[in-house]
């Protein structure tokens, strides 16, 4: 005498969002989501939107990943649009590399005629604050908050 099979799981209850690391659209709000290529310890995806582009950044802007965070952004910045808000809320840790790429990220957007915003946690905002860029980076609370200060 056998058991009856287990009844299948409906997978649709488990459907989840699309990972920041997945290309995704939404055309009817403008935005065209792909993945960044950083390093291992910094990882990303950036969103082209009407006016701006939205960095979302997680892991470590140290001096292992500042190279290759630098010189991906840049480029980005010069494909354009001008107007940047980095989302570095979920970055870990910030140090003095990382920072100076900040500084060089909103020097370069201010060159193209655009602006830098960065969205932070407690972590990032008190490094900032450490070295006084608080207004010079323009630091922000959230996305949204960003996202009005470019309309």
């Amino acid at each position: 005498m056998s058991c009856p099979p287990a009844p299948l799981p409906d997978c649709r209850q488990h459907a989840q969002k699309p990972s920041i690391l997945e290309r995704s659209y939404n055309y009817e709000e403008g935005i065209i989501a792909e993945p960044l290529n950083l390093t291992v310890s910094l990882r990303g995806a950036r969103e082209v939107r009407d006016k701006c582009q939205l960095f979302r950044l997680t892991g470590l802007l140290d001096a292992f990943s500042e190279p290759t965070f630098r010189k991906v952004l840049s480029g980005k910045i010069d494909e354009g649009p001008k107007h940047i808000i980095l989302d570095l809320s979920q970055i870990d840790f910030v140090d003095s590399s990382g920072l100076g790429a900040l500084v060089q990220l909103a020097k370069h957007a201010q060159n193209a005629e655009g602006t830098l915003q960065i969205v932070t946690n407690a972590r990032v905002t008190q490094t900032v604050k450490l070295v006084r860029l608080e207004k010079f980076l323009s630091l922000q609370p959230t996305v949204e908050a960003a996202l009005e200060n470019i309309k």
